[in-house]
Order: structure tokens, then C-alpha cells, then sequence
């Protein structure tokens, strides 16, 4: 196996900083630069905005004066209330691998590093789907925001496991040579049907890194799972159609989907909105798996991250009342207002619209996204 000392990451890593000042430069030359300096700088003057961006010397400049701020005004225009606990549990000397459920193509890695710099952490390295990389412009604010490409499967299965074990060994290098934190999310894509679960084919690929010793694999990575719970889904609605024509066919993306899913991730009204930072694995944890085949310790892995997730899921009224309205209960009318559940209808119905598509079928599946986290809590700690 090839070490991390003699691999070359360069296809796939963040900016280096002397890389930082030409990735600024070509940022403030954008043409979408002054639609994105207004979003994050409202009120200042253009060209003043284009100066200091360009003049950002290091990542650390660019994720603290700007990428702080592009959260900041998120959560003033579309969250009305941000919360994160547990970060407590942690070291701001350490170095962790965040597993996080992934429900915003953006925001659950993004925001998660406003909460971490307001404890005096610093920002992880993030994942981010080589799908995604669709212009220099894209591709330049994700690598100076510490982002690094990770391969959508496809192609041979020979490639595809080459692919794997160099992100492995990139995810082991960052953390254990470079002590940088990454963040990645628990699943290929984002839960669509509100069922927060770990593919353990994450966790073979954690483990491709360090083959010899499975516990020492998953330990070495110091790995802290992280709830995210939104009160309002992002592109709940988008997700409902997506999974609806999954149904009849294998679902292929549209041109710019993914863009329309951030852009609408991102100005869509989502309530209070939740980060708990869980418990991180244990050694002993993990060596109760010690005598299990590989494919069944990486099952248990990825069942042990779900129960930390799942158990610190936040729970709100929308949800009690999806599981109501679909189950055809009052079971829970006690978590819920009249006006917060009229809210919640109004939403429902706003599937009326596509009228081409079985609307029974298009608003149980809707309901399914928002009642499936209460289902999910009583299978998960079974």
C-alpha cells in the first residue's frame, strides 16, 4: 500500500495558503462577484469589498471575514433560531472526523463551522462532491473554504475502490499528519426520507486506510458524530418530487439541480434549526467489535454512529404533527399548536399545485420526510 508520506493528494486537497492570493484574485474578477459581495456585504461599497477580498493572504482571512459572514446572513434571513450544544465534549487542541446525517447540500457542514469558531475551534476540512465542482469560480471558493473533492461512484468497480482508498488515505493523512478536523457526511447524497442512516460502506472506506487493524482504523480518527435538525426541512418540497419519480424510474439529476437544491437549501425559511455535537467514539467502544468479521464491524460502526444521531435528533412540531396527519392519530397533539399545525397544512398543500402527479401519493411521501425521524428514534435504539 502506497504511505501517506509518498502519496500525492493534489487531485483532490484544498488550496494550499500560497495558493489563497491567485484563487482571491480570480474570485474578485468574477462576474458573480458583485451579486455575491451584496448578499454578504450589504451596503458597502463594490469596489472596496473587491479590494479586500483580493488582498486575503491565507484560508484562515477568508473563512473568518467572509465565509463567517455568508453563514451569518443566512441564519439572520432564513433560520429563526440557530442552536449548537456538546461542542464542550471536545478538545480545541484536537483534531476529530465530524460524521454528520446530511439533510443541505451547504448548510450542515457550513454552519457547523460558525459554531465551531464561536467556541475557539478551528474549521474542518470539508467534503465536497467532485458534481458540485462545476465552474473555476465554484471550485475556487470551495478549496480556499478548506473543501476537498470527493468522487460520486460511477465508472469500474476497480476504479472507483482506487478512488476510495485515496480518499481514505487523505482523510487519515489530514487528520493524523496535518491535525486538521474534516467533516463528511454519513451517507452518499443527503437523506430524502427523513431516515438518518449510516452507510457502512463509509465506514470500509474509513477503515482502507489502515487494513491491518480495523480498531485502530476507526479509533485513529477520533470520530464525533453530529445531529443536524432542521424545523423546517431544506427543499422539502424538491425532495418530495425527487423521491416521488424515483418510483417509476431510476432517477437521473436534471442540468443545474443540484445549484436550484443550494440556492433553494439556503433561502428557504427553515425555523430553528439544531447542531448537537454527540459523544465521540470510544476505544472501548469499538473493541467490543473486536471479534467480528470486517463486514460486520463496519456494520456495527456505522449502527453505533446512528444511535448517537438519531438519539440527539431534535424533534418539532412539525414532525409530531406529519406523524399525526399520516398515521391518523392525535397521539401527539400535545407537542403542537393549532396555528403550527395550520402552518405546517399550508405547506402540505402547496403539492396541490402538481396536479400531473398522484397528490395523495406526492403528500404522504411529504409527510413520510418529516414523521420518519420519530419512526426512525424507536427502530434505532431497539
Amino acid at each position: 500500500m502506497q504511505t501517506t508520506e509518498q502519496e500525492n493528494f493534489d487531485d483532490i486537497r484544498p488550496y494550499y495558503d500560497e495558493e489563497i492570493p491567485a484563487a482571491m484574485q480570480r474570485i474578485a474578477r468574477s462576474g458573480s462577484f458583485p451579486f455575491l459581495a451584496s448578499y454578504v456585504y450589504p451596503g458597502e461599497d463594490l469596489e472596496t469589498v473587491r479590494q479586500r477580498v483580493a488582498s486575503y493572504p491565507d484560508a484562515h482571512t477568508f473563512q473568518h471575514q467572509t465565509m463567517y459572514l455568508v453563514n451569518k446572513r443566512i441564519i439572520e434571513r432564513s433560520i429563526d433560531r440557530f442552536t449548537c450544544t456538546g461542542i464542550d465534549r471536545l478538545s480545541s487542541q484536537g483534531s476529530y472526523l465530524y460524521v454528520s446525517n446530511h439533510r443541505d447540500i451547504m448548510l450542515d457542514a457550513s454552519l457547523l463551522q460558525n459554531a465551531l469558531i464561536d467556541a475557539g475551534f478551528e474549521t474542518t476540512e470539508i467534503t465536497f462532491g467532485a458534481n458540485l465542482m462545476v465552474s473555476q469560480l465554484v471550485i475556487d471558493i470551495g478549496k480556499s473554504n478548506k473543501m476537498f473533492k470527493v468522487e460520486r461512484p460511477g465508472g469500474s468497480i476497480r476504479d472507483f475502490y482506487r478512488k476510495s482508498g485515496h480518499l481514505s488515505r487523505y482523510i487519515r493523512y489530514a487528520i493524523t499528519d496535518k491535525h486538521h478536523s474534516v467533516w463528511i457526511a454519513q451517507r452518499n447524497g443527503r437523506t430524502k426520507n427523513g431516515m438518518d442512516l449510516t452507510d457502512q460502506g463509509i465506514i470500509k472506506m474509513f477503515c482502507m486506510s489502515e487494513p491491518m487493524d480495523k480498531i485502530r482504523a476507526i479509533s485513529d480518527l477520533h470520530i464525533v458524530p453530529v445531529s443536524v435538525s432542521y424545523e423546517w426541512e431544506p427543499c422539502d418540497v424538491l425532495k418530495t418530487l425527487e423521491l416521488y419519480e424515483s418510483q417509476f424510474a431510476q432517477y437521473t439529476k436534471k442540468p443545474g439541480e443540484d445549484l436550484n437544491s443550494i440556492i433553494t437549501g439556503i433561502t428557504q425559511p427553515k425555523g430553528r434549526v439544531h447542531f448537537e455535537v454527540c459523544e465521540p467514539l470510544t476505544e472501548v467502544e469499538l473493541h467490543a467489535f473486536d471479534g467480528m468479521t470486517n463486514n460486520d464491524y463496519h456494520r456495527a460502526v456505522a449502527r453505533l454512529i446512528d444511535r448517537r444521531i438519531v438519539t440527539a435528533y431534535r424533534l418539532f412540531p412539525n414532525n409530531y404533527i406529519a406523524y399525526d396527519l399520516r398515521y391518523g392519530t392525535p397521539r401527539f397533539a400535545d407537542q403542537y399548536t393549532a396555528e403550527e399545525k395550520a402552518a405546517f397544512e399550508r405547506q402540505l398543500c402547496s403539492l396541490d399545485q402538481y396536479d400531473t402527479c398522484d397528490v395523495d401519493q406526492l403528500k404522504d411521501i411529504f409527510l413520510g420526510i418529516y414523521s420518519n425521524p420519530i419512526v426512525n428514534k424507536s427502530k434505532v435504539n431497539d
